[in-house]
């Protein structure tokens, strides 16, 4: 299994500079050996110099330890190589030293330099070596054979390591960078199922919301009318049998007609097979909602202006006085358009009812060039309190349904009470 960069840094953890305990182990026992050979290849370094064989072995101990700190200190590990390089001593830290230089996050050129200095300090230890023993006797080789020994020698000692160390650095790099790339297509990856689980709650309110509106404005403006009728067939009843046969006939096609507004909500909701359903995630529900609700309404399926002059008519019917004026030549909008300025005028409609029952009132539909706009204003109720005598109970979202309706399409949404103490419903909606 592969592991992020936020893993890999989480899983490490040892002991001063060292990012795992099996790196400690691997330098300190480097380290030993360094130190070992160091003290070996001083004592005939402290023969030759005159010194005490335990100073030498001392001197040697301390300069290999130094391999310790190569993860730390790379630069210092390679100076003190190349400082013991004329006593012929610490080949295994040189070697080491030179590796880690190059795998390093260090400059190129300060590795060069290094790199160089040491490959110079290791050409002259061995020219002079190789010249010493064919002076002895030794070596019985002609003279082309010191620069070549001495180069081949010192090459080898720095080439090898210093080559290796840049390609481990490099595919190192590599790593880290491919790391936090899988790190950063995580973070992205998770913001992206963030979003889009933001999204679908946000489309699943929008769908509630749209389903609240409707369901407000035919429940709302055809039970109160269903009410007025009904506390008008209880008043005519004994008085007016025919009147109230009319009224009850009437209460039935009310109530029908808003029985077929329901279902045909209710088949938007359930539009798609069992099969469709049972594979789309809950995240999607809301989205798939709101596009097929949108395709219904662009499609024509719901209330439009043709029918103003029945939504009229019912309100009359029901006792109001109404009159509509249509001014402009008459076109047809799209289906969402044309249903908002329905349930504009039909929720005005029905707030008359609630709250001004008896007042008489003027509904105006202009078509102009852009726009088309509406104006539902009634006068002052006859009598105050009347509304109050139908028991029609008010839930405060007929207004604020309106307004999100037609500000939702770019329009322009206006209502408040007028001068003579009636109220006005005014709205202009973009044509297109």
């Amino acid at each position: 299994m592969t592991t992020t960069g936020e893993e890999f840094t989480a899983a490490r953890g040892g002991p001063l500079w060292w990012t795992r305990w099996r790196s400690a182990a691997f330098d300190w026992s480097l380290a030993l050996l360094s130190a070992v050979e160091c003290a070996v290849e001083g004592v005939p370094f402290a023969r030759d110099a005159g010194l005490p064989v335990a100073a030498g072995v001392v001197f040697g101990l301390l300069a290999g330890s130094v391999l310790v700190v190569r993860r730390q200190w790379p630069i210092a590990v390679v100076l003190v190589a190349i400082a013991i390089t004329p006593a012929q001593m610490g080949f295994l830290m040189g070697i080491v030293g030179l590796y880690t230089l190059a795998a390093s996050e260090l400059p190129r050129r300060i590795i060069g330099s290094l790199a160089g200095m040491q490959l110079v300090g290791t050409l002259i230890v061995t020219f002079v070596q190789v010249r010493q023993s064919m002076d002895r006797g030794h070596q019985t080789v002609g003279d082309w054979f010191i620069p070549f020994a001495a180069l081949a020698t010192s090459l080898g000692l720095t080439a090898p390591p210093v080559l290796l160390g840049l390609y481990v650095g490099a595919r190192r790099r590599l790593m880290e960078s491919l790391r936090e790339r899988a790190d950063s297509l995580e973070r992205e990856l998770q913001l992206l199922a963030e979003r889009a689980e933001e999204r679908a709650e946000w489309a699943r309110n929008e769908e509630r919301t749209r389903i609240a509106r409707e369901m407000h404005d035919v429940v709302a403006h055809r039970v109160s009318l269903m009410v007025v009728h009904a506390a008008a067939l209880q008043a005519v009843a004994r008085k007016d049998p025919d009147k109230a046969v009319r009224n009850a006939a009437l209460v039935g096609d009310m109530g029908r007609q808003a029985l077929t507004e329901l279902r045909e909500m209710l088949g938007v909701l359930r539009s798609g097979g069992p099969r469709e359903r049972a594979v789309v995630p809950l995240a999607a529900v809301g989205v798939a909602a709101a596009a097929a609700a949108s395709r219904a309404v662009e499609e024509g399926e719901g209330p439009c202006l043709e029918e103003l002059e029945e939504l009229v008519g019912q309100s009359a019917a029901a006792g109001m006085v109404v009159d509509l004026s249509v001014e402009g030549e008459v076109r047809s909008y799209a289906g969402v358009i044309e249903q908002t300025a329905y349930r504009v005028v039909q929720e005005a409609l029905t707030n008359v009812h609630k709250h001004a029952a008896g007042a008489k009132t003027h509904v105006r539909l202009a078509h102009r060039v852009a726009e088309i706009a509406m104006q539902v204003e009634n006068e002052p109720p006859p009598e105050v309190g009347s509304a109050s005598s139908a028991g029609l109970p008010s839930g405060g979202n007929g207004l604020v349904g309106m307004k999100e309706r037609v500000v939702g399409l770019g329009g322009v949404f206006v209502s408040g009470p007028t001068e003579a103490g009636g109220f006005r419903v005014s709205a202009v909606i973009p044509a297109a």
